[in-house]
């Protein structure tokens, strides 16, 4: 049986997401910054947490592991920045698994954000949880690495198959589609995703998950041609008040 994936809002814009394997009762919580929201939907559909995977140490991404770790999850999150998640049990670096029932995740280091981030491929599920790198329509800011970084990052998202479904940390869709309006004011489908999406948060709705597919046509991070070019379009979206 396929993997279920369930999107938990928590704090002011952020996702964390559950995975969970029937088959093997597992459930698996990827970066819950608030505890209360996630278990209360646990608790609604009848599971119980017994991992959390963890994309960074920002606190909006972090700030659920040590309830969660007493609740009975193994906390697992990169090795690189173990010094700043005290609540981890497994390290994990680039090229390693992790593992819900019989599905298996690749881990991907994309430094950036954070220089240790990483993100989680299902490659057979065709799923990505990329947390705060790759967004719809935009990428992380450069708190710890530079743009050279985020361009390997995006190229090897964009390498992946278009149906891999993107699974982001946060609800920046709208603000990163204003600034994609901006960036590159002649691509038709930006102009169209975005009427989409201004729809979608007028009626309270989310607007990721998001797709490879869809940010190769639309997000000007993803389609930057070269470190210089991501360079000058995160420049201009830290200033962008569109």
């Amino acid at each position: 049986m396929a993997i279920e994936i369930v999107r938990v809002p928590v704090l002011s814009d952020n996702y964390a997401w559950l995975i969970h394997d029937a088959d093997a009762a597992e459930t698996v919580a990827v970066d819950p910054g608030e505890a209360a929201p996630v278990l209360a939907e646990v608790a609604r559909r009848g599971w119980t947490v017994d991992q959390v995977w963890t994309t960074h140490w920002h606190p909006d991404h972090t700030g659920g592991n040590a309830e969660m770790k007493a609740a009975g999850a193994r906390i697992t999150g990169p090795a690189a920045e173990a010094a700043k998640i005290p609540t981890l049990d497994v390290m994990v670096a680039e090229g390693d698994s992790v593992r819900i029932g019989t599905h298996t995740a690749t881990v991907m280091t994309v430094p950036g954000h954070t220089q240790g981030h990483i993100a989680f491929h299902f490659a057979n599920e065709r799923a990505i949880f990329t947390g705060d790198t790759l967004f719809a329509m935009g990428c992380g800011r450069l708190f710890e690495g530079d743009a050279a970084d985020m361009f390997a990052n995006m190229q090897r998202y964009a390498a992946l198959p278009d149906e891999t479904i993107v699974y982001c940390g946060h609800e920046y869709t709208q603000s990163n589609g204003r600034y994609a309006l901006v960036a590159e004011p002649d691509n038709a489908a930006i102009a169209t995703r975005m009427i989409e999406v201004d729809a979608a948060r007028a009626r309270g709705e989310p607007t990721v998950p998001t797709s490879i597919g869809q940010e190769r046509a639309t997000n000007p991070f993803l389609r930057a041609s070269s470190a210089e070019q991501l360079a000058e379009f995160r420049r201009a979206k830290d200033s962008f008040r569109g």
